[in-house]
């Protein structure tokens, strides 16, 4: 059985305020899946916290590149620390964010282990970088350029953190959920970038799908995967409580068939959840089924 682990990394660095003097409330996603249950559900090891510094992008403007960059690159390597920490000692770490950024901590985390690959289930690519501005506009919020950043596209200041990036190879990363007709789409296929769209994953069923995406994440191509999950893959009819609540999303129980599969293969080695802001969530409902499906992948 596997040795879980709950780690809060309440993090909302990369995300921009939804109107002037407020801050993202995703840095409450944590204590509002833990409310759920979501630690005993489990059947968890407790694994803390991970602080994250304060939001403050002060004199930040368009066109200064990623805001927050030297926190996020500070916060990226201390959950980087405790990521390891756990994969070294075999255990399995669940960790709340937080907002997309978190993810490169996990991939950091990683790479300084090896070769490993990422199974985003994401609405979006997150792969807004320097080179594409004239499709996805500039650079800035960390949460929409993660995975540019991850496989090295983007400033150095946090796409090559320890001189290591990129964390992530192209050809080891698969992307489920994206919207049909994302405008990533093709510069994800033309670098190499496995991408199954909801069109794709109903055409074909989410376990299927899934399965098929997991040749090229075992041994000896990789050593493993990490599991990213962003709650704006759901439709907003089932899950409005996030930044970019996009129509056309995944449906509870596609999403549920997906994190099985790639949960419970035995190269999996860690699970992130991001981007549900209880903030817009007042009745809960929306944090229950995230819960739910998360303490579901792993009955």
């Amino acid at each position: 059985m596997r040795s879980l682990v709950l780690l809060d990394a309440p993090s909302n660095l990369g995300l921009r305020p939804a109107a002037p003097g407020t801050v993202p409330g995703v840095y409450k996603l944590a204590g509002a899946l833990r409310d759920q249950g979501l630690l005993s559900r489990l059947g968890a090891r407790e694994g803390g916290v991970v602080v994250p510094p304060r939001y403050d992008r002060g004199s930040w403007q368009e066109g200064d590149g990623v805001f927050h960059a030297g926190p996020l690159a500070a916060y990226t390597l201390a959950l980087a620390d405790r990521i390891g920490t756990h994969l070294r000692a075999g255990e399995f770490p669940v960790v709340l964010g937080g907002d997309c950024s978190i993810q490169l901590g996990a991939s950091l985390a990683m790479r300084r282990l090896g070769r490993y690959g990422l199974a985003a289930i994401d609405g979006s690519a997150d792969f807004r970088h320097p080179g594409n501005e004239a499709v996805n506009g500039p650079v800035g919020a960390a949460a929409g350029e993660e995975l540019a950043l991850a496989t090295g596209r983007g400033q150095a200041d946090l796409a090559d953190l320890e001189g290591l990036g990129p964390y992530l190879r192209d050809e080891d990363v698969r992307l489920f959920g994206l919207r049909d007709g994302d405008q990533d789409l093709p510069e994800l296929r033309a670098a190499g970038i496995s991408a199954a769209t909801v069109g794709d994953i109903r055409a074909r069923g989410a376990a299927p799908v899934a399965r098929a995406a997991l040749d090229g994440l075992h041994r000896p191509d990789t050593d493993g995967f990490w599991v990213h999950l962003d709650a704006d893959v759901l439709d907003p009819v089932v899950m409005p409580a996030v930044d970019s609540p996009d129509p056309g999303g995944l449906l509870p129980g596609e999403l549920s068939e997906l994190l099985a599969v790639l949960v419970g293969s035995p190269r999996c080695v860690g699970l992130n959840v991001t981007i549900y802001d209880p903030d817009l969530d007042p009745e809960l409902r929306a944090g229950q089924l995230l819960a739910d499906l998360v303490a579901g992948a792993f009955a």
